[in-house]
């Protein structure tokens, strides 16, 4: 796969496989094609800074398994089975922790209404084979004493788990390094081709055509804005926003994650060895707008202390926005486009970071011309409706 490039009058090699975007499922793809000795480059501004330094870290395919979503709960459950050997292959390569905790989550509901809502949930779920156990308030109390005495009751969910996800980002950038991934940062902008359509490399906003025979198009939602390919070649993604509070204490206030409905809004708390706790996340169809809104903040707060009335005691030490990729039916896109070259990996909404190992891993079969697992060729590129267009 390897060839040469020249800048000027200074030859280099050309990397095998350049990744475009430096988010959770770049960093881990680059650092797993490395690891099978290919040249790696990575293209971003700021690679581990996006979507997945705002997220919470939650390894929950149980708790976002949803009504209609079916093959994709079977991926979130063949992603969370990845979840352990990733775990400890990256400890290992970065000579870190992630924090990786396999600890049963509680879901809990606040009110009658919520309580039947759950139930609904719970019932499909274990109808399709995910395991939770139902409880009574004052067992969920039990479980987690922080818990409001107020609740209705919940359930106990062993497969659901966490890993901080900002120590993640952080170990696969070291990962990357040792393994000998170029970081470069530059802003991919779009794709060259040649004469019969196929690809020649990655253009970035230096004016730079980076050569190379395979692009991984890992940008999140903004994948679907490179330029340089027909109509049709990317995935329709739009950026679905997201606020997401951290608060901090002098001990560690709960044991495990809570997840809660409060008057049909759900809501999550992820503890932290630090002692903070991760509260989010709002879902919002605003575009691009980052901007922090003292509403959202006042809501995430409001849900947060009726399911664990600990947290006025916290400081609130961050308050954050991310755009998550949004797709048109939830699921990722991960696959070879209709561009010889160019493959895509990315749509994967609220499920990025359970999703990174198998993500990572499809990513070096691709490059192998080896086959995908199976849960994820359901969700290859431009195999389903909500493709979009590139210009």
């Amino acid at each position: 796969m390897a060839g040469t490039e020249t800048s000027g009058s200074t030859a280099a090699v050309a990397p095998d496989v350049v990744v475009a975007g430096g988010g959770v499922i770049g960093l881990a793809g680059a650092w797993m094609l490395a690891r099978t000795g290919r040249r790696v480059q990575l293209v971003d501004p700021e690679p581990g800074r996006g979507a997945a330094w705002v997220a919470a870290g939650m390894l929950a395919p149980a708790n976002e398994a949803h009504f209609g979503e079916e093959d994709l709960t079977r991926l979130l459950v063949a992603g969370a089975a990845r979840w352990p050997p990733f775990a400890a292959a990256l400890e290992e390569a970065a000579g870190r922790a992630i924090d990786y905790e396999p600890s049963n989550t509680v879901v809990v509901a606040a009110d009658r209404s919520d309580r039947a809502a759950l139930d609904q949930l719970l019932e499909f779920r274990r109808s399709i084979g995910l395991e939770s156990r139902r409880l009574g308030a004052s067992e969920c109390r039990r479980l987690e004493p922080a818990l409001s005495p107020a609740l209705s009751g919940g359930a106990e969910v062993p497969g659901d788990h966490q890993v901080d996800n900002r120590a993640l980002v952080a170990a696969l950038l070291d990962a990357c390094v040792a393994a000998g991934v170029e970081l470069v940062p530059r802003r991919a902008l779009g794709v060259e081709t040649d004469g019969t359509g196929a690809l020649r490399g990655l253009r970035t906003d230096d004016g730079e055509v980076r050569r190379t025979p395979m692009v991984v198009a890992a940008m999140g939602w903004r994948t679907s804005t490179l330029t340089g390919v027909p109509p049709g070649t990317l995935p329709a993604l739009r950026p679905v926003k997201g606020h997401v509070l951290r608060l901090r204490g002098h001990e560690r206030l709960l044991g495990r994650t809570v997840r809660g409905l409060v008057r049909g809004r759900a809501c999550y708390l992820v503890p932290r060895r630090d002692h903070s706790v991760v509260v989010g996340a709002t879902m919002e169809e605003m575009g691009e707008d980052a901007r922090v809104q003292a509403g959202a903040v006042h809501t995430l707060l409001d849900n947060a202390r009726a399911l664990v009335p600990g947290v006025d005691e916290l400081e609130l030490v961050e308050c954050s926005v991310g755009f998550r990729p949004g797709s048109a039916d939830n699921g990722p896109h991960v696959g070879w486009t209709g561009v010889p070259g160019l493959a895509v990996a990315t749509g994967h909404f609220r499920n990025g970071i359970l999703l990174t190992p198998i993500t990572a891993e499809a990513i070096v079969a691709l490059a192998s011309g080896a086959e995908v697992a199976p849960e994820l060729r359901r969700f290859g590129a431009g195999s389903r409706a909500g493709v979009g267009s590139g210009s």
